[in-house]
């Protein structure tokens, strides 16, 4: 894996448009559609409608990635924990 963004296509609101992002955030947030049981246009789409107007989409995907994989690692702690 090179690091470098990436082109990946996806349509949002019926139009095609391309998001660059890294490859392990791209394979992330496909694993996380798929655990979720979503399209991934249907993911995409969501977090653009709660996205704020200053942020872009890649920014908003790997912030969505990211926060779902921290929410992971405190589940876990807190699972181990209990024990």
């Amino acid at each position: 894996m090179s690091g470098r963004p990436v082109k990946h296509s996806v349509t949002l609101k019926g139009h095609r448009t391309s998001i660059s992002l890294e490859d392990e955030f791209w394979h992330e947030f496909r694993a996380i559609a798929s655990e979720k049981d979503m399209p991934i246009n249907a993911l995409v789409a969501q977090i653009d409608a709660e996205r704020g107007m200053d942020l872009g989409l890649a920014s908003a995907i790997r912030l969505f990635v990211l926060r779902t994989l921290k929410a992971r690692l405190a589940a876990l702690g807190q699972a181990h924990g209990a024990g």
